[in-house]
């Protein structure tokens, strides 16, 4: 059975959170901030009750604890064994809506076999049993961070990740994008082209682009004469421009380097929540034109920024870190 995927602004039931537990993925100096930053974000998220349910996924009783002090009464902490934090590439993607929701569990080989944790393998088929949603198994790589869509059964994604030889080997395009229709419904793909600089990710979309409406994909503009993605920026426009999507543009953050090394720092990973957007802000110029763009473009719900610094030296920001169940 094929069910479509729901676009992000569709109503959730609730979202799972990684919660940060292992101090080796992190800086020293970054890890209890991480922990902070994702908390804070959860809490944003639940919205004091008026958002969707929300689950901070802690992986051992340290970890519990810890996320226990840090949330609100509306947010609630799960001890389950996870991997890395990064859920929107290691939970399933929930497809449909009511009683036709499935729980697709694509297969992980750890971002291309460069990040390998265990739980990441089989933390999808246990959150889907534990949330009581029926599994759909797939036996080909899908992160979740490597596609977007719009509801409308288009979907977004980079050729850097999912043409990569490192996830599925040699498949052609048109057997990916077979298969995603399989999945999830899709009947067409916006292929945009590489995705940001040193993005261990091998380019995974939500840092790139993202639809916020139908046939409506937002993107980033240079921001200064040093921006290290002045080039993909411009390259996914063209791209964007010649399928014939409507196009809506922000200013990235600009260079953003730790410890000398540039990192993908990306106002588009925010999240889609049913009452707010959250996004990450980065201390820069651009913050409140960012924050601006996206509430013009979600009138109906409020738009929080959050410092997500210490979150991203582990890899990742608000949207990575998420993935959201379907009414």
């Amino acid at each position: 059975m094929t069910t479509m995927m729901p676009p992000e602004w569709a109503p959730h039931e609730r979202v799972w959170i990684g919660f940060p537990h292992d101090r080796a993925e992190w800086p020293v100096d970054a890890f209890e901030r991480a922990r902070r930053q994702s908390a804070d974000f959860a809490d944003a998220v639940a919205d004091k009750g008026r958002g969707e349910r929300v689950h901070l996924i802690a992986n051992d009783a340290e970890s519990a604890a810890a996320a226990r002090r840090l949330v609100g009464d509306h947010v609630d902490v799960r001890e389950m064994p996870l991997g890395d934090v990064w859920l929107r590439d290691t939970a399933p993607i929930v497809t449909g809506a009511g009683a036709a929701r499935r729980a697709q569990d694509f297969a992980f080989n750890g971002w291309g076999g460069k990040f390998a944790m265990a739980g990441d393998e089989d933390i999808g088929a246990r959150l889907a049993q534990a949330f009581g949603l029926p599994l759909e198994a797939r036996d080909w790589v899908l992160e979740g961070g490597a596609i977007d869509v719009d509801g409308s059964g288009l979907a977004l994604t980079t050729e850097q990740c999912l043409r990569n030889p490192n996830r599925n080997g040699a498949l052609q395009r048109d057997e990916i994008e077979s298969r995603l229709g399989d999945a999830l419904g899709v009947r067409s793909v916006l292929w945009l082209g590489d995705g940001l600089a040193n993005d261990h990710t091998d380019g995974h979309v939500d840092n790139l682009a993202r639809f916020v409406g139908r046939r409506l994909l937002l993107l980033p503009i240079p921001n200064g004469d040093d921006d290290p993605n002045a080039q993909v920026y411009s390259d996914a426009r063209v791209r964007a421009d010649q399928f014939g999507v409507e196009v809506v543009t922000m200013p990235s953050p600009g260079r953003i380097e730790v410890d000398g090394e540039i990192v993908p720092a990306s106002y588009m990973n925010f999240y889609i929540g049913n009452t707010v957007v959250v996004m990450p802000q980065y201390g820069v110029g651009a913050d409140g034109i960012a924050t601006d763009t996206l509430a013009e473009l979600f009138p109906g719900r409020r738009i929080v920024g959050l410092p997500s610094d210490a979150i991203l030296t582990g890899g990742g920001s608000f949207h990575c870190c998420s993935q959201q169940v379907p009414e």
